[in-house]
């Protein structure tokens, strides 16, 4: 842990999209994210082993280019929205701009390009890590 700064994380891999900017990125999978590639980086490759085709998991990203000082929003910019704080919208503007993505693993390419569907993250954005989705009953 870096003291001053807080904590300091580094990226085991990048998101590859067809969305390039910001303003045209979902905050919802649903709201028409297109199929993208996470690409793992070669230090991390075994830590993807037992991730196959099917899986559903938990992408974390950092959402690069937040505003960090942004504490109230207008949910989805609309301006008929009450400001709202943050930690109650999808806003990629926070304090911590860390993004959650719930993702279904469609193929795993020379075990470290995990094609995805459902991840609404921009073209080059930092993945922190990645996590299974577990049954209600348990799992590891």
């Amino acid at each position: 842990m870096d003291k001053k700064n807080g904590f300091v994380f580094a990226a085991v891999g990048q998101v590859h999209s067809s969305l390039k900017e910001r303003t045209g990125a979902p905050r919802q999978a649903w709201d028409g994210a297109p199929g993208a590639t996470v690409e793992i980086y070669p230090d991390f490759v075994d830590a993807v082993e037992g991730i196959n085709p099917g899986a559903q998991v938990w992408i974390l990203t950092c959402l690069h280019q937040a505003d960090r000082s942004v504490l109230k929003v207008r949910p989805r910019g609309c301006m008929d929205n009450p400001l709202t704080g943050v930690f109650a919208t999808r806003s990629p503007d926070r304090p911590n701009p860390i993004g959650l993505h719930r993702a279904t693993v469609l193929a795993l390419d020379e075990g470290r390009w995990l094609r995805v569907e459902g991840l609404e993250a921009i073209d080059g954005t930092p993945v922190l890590d990645v996590k299974p989705v577990l049954p209600q009953n348990g799992g590891s």
